[in-house]
């Protein structure tokens, strides 16, 4: 039999030392700081209504597509709204308990529920195009390409749906361990392959017309007397740069492999569980104890690191122009200047956990908290001072 162990309650044991005779380590206390980023509400909208419900852990977030926002709620609800404004476009009821998702991309947005069934809808209209059924429960959003949907089920398996009418092409699988944390990675689609980690601590890509496996890494190993030392879970979405992949597990490693081929090319003993984020240059990884530290993607040497938010269960940080943004339990967003690390801006949406990725669209940041809550920010970041050239002085004849 499957265990599925909380991520919150993994993090707290292993904080703890999962020893009854060591203090548990209490989340770090907000202090104040000098904000320096200005930062506006936009718009905050609820998604689903009603009495909120307290269910095990849900893959659902935001996305974003075309300046249009799109949400559900485990109810069944599905929203579109403009990015700018907030103002509905369409709401649909699936009538269905949601759990995965959405994702939006190539004109469909894409869910997925806790019975197996992945429904796509138009994205500009709300009607429904298609459902197909897996035989596992989802908990991850899909990617989405023009021929092909992709999503994981928690059963280990990535599966490969067609994307104009929801029919299964293919479908790999990885070996689930016995004891492994609730929740799957989201898939990426990069270069007509599809890439995905695994609660085995592997990441894997695969042919996105074929299901062919290309190739196949352990990113980490189990080790460790019990079934808690042993979890490796990668169950947050790997990103491509160029001709690398950057991925980060939980008690494993955050490495740089070659997309090509899964060769790593540089790798750190790092613990995550959240993910990291990506730039033209660096990295930025939300440690499983909440320190968010940031890494050149060359070699991975260090740059900085932030201790102020520890343990304060973050999301997989986002990126702005010119900031990282993460959210925590307590459902304030925390802006993170990209040079130094340190806090620049801090907002908060509501008095509610934010288990799912916020979504950063340029300086605007779209966040939806456990509870059902979705807002937008805007960070408005100090233009550079020009520099005017002075024109050297003539010499004196």
């Amino acid at each position: 039999m499957r265990l599925l162990l909380p991520l919150g309650l993994a993090a707290l044991l292993i904080a703890a030392g999962c020893s009854k005779d060591k203090d548990v380590e209490p989340p770090a206390v907000l202090v104040d700081f000098p904000a320096k980023l200005p930062v506006k509400k936009l718009w905050n909208e609820g998604v689903g209504g009603g009495k909120k419900q307290i269910v095990l852990r849900l893959g659902l977030g935001p996305a974003v597509d075309n300046g249009v926002v799109f949400a559900a709620s485990h109810k069944g609800e599905v929203l579109a709204a403009s990015l700018d404004t907030g103002r509905h476009i369409w709401v649909k009821n699936l009538k269905m308990p949601i759990s995965a998702g959405p994702a939006a991309g190539a004109g469909l947005v894409v869910a997925g529920t806790s019975k197996g069934v992945v429904v796509a809808l138009d994205g500009a209209t709300g009607r429904e195009l298609w459902r197909s059924r897996l035989n596992s429960e989802l908990l991850s959003a899909p990617a989405i390409s023009e021929k092909v949907v992709v999503i994981r089920s928690v059963d280990g398996r990535l599966h490969g749906l067609d994307a104009h009418n929801g029919k299964e092409l293919w479908s790999v699988e990885q070996q689930v361990p016995r004891l492994s944390l609730r929740g799957t990675a989201i898939p990426i689609i990069a270069k007509e392959v599809a890439i995905s980690g695994f609660d085995n601590g592997k990441v894997m890509a695969v042919s996105l017309n074929t299901g062919d496996t290309v190739w196949d890494t352990a990113l980490a190993s189990p080790h460790g007397r019990t079934e808690l030392d042993r979890l490796v879970d990668i169950d947050s979405a790997v990103r491509a740069v160029g001709d690398n992949v950057f991925a980060t597990g939980f008690q494993g490693r955050t490495a740089m492999l070659a997309l090509d081929s899964g060769q790593i090319w540089w790798a750190h003993d790092m613990s995550s569980y959240r993910g990291l984020a990506v730039d033209d240059d660096n990295l930025y990884v939300t440690q499983s104890d909440g320190i968010v530290v940031a890494l050149r993607q060359r070699d991975g040497s260090e740059l900085w690191r932030n201790q102020k938010l520890k343990l304060r269960r973050l999301s997989t940080p986002v990126l702005t122009s010119t900031a990282v943004v993460v959210a925590d339990f307590q459902g304030y967003l925390h802006w993170l200047d990209k040079t130094t690390g340190e806090l620049v801006a801090r907002e908060r949406i509501a008095k509610e956990r934010v288990t799912s990725s916020p979504v950063a669209v340029g300086d605007t940041i779209v966040v939806l908290t456990d509870g059902g809550k979705l807002a937008a920010f805007r960070s408005t970041p100090a233009a550079p001072v020009a520099t005017t050239a002075v024109p050297a002085t003539p010499p004196t004849p």
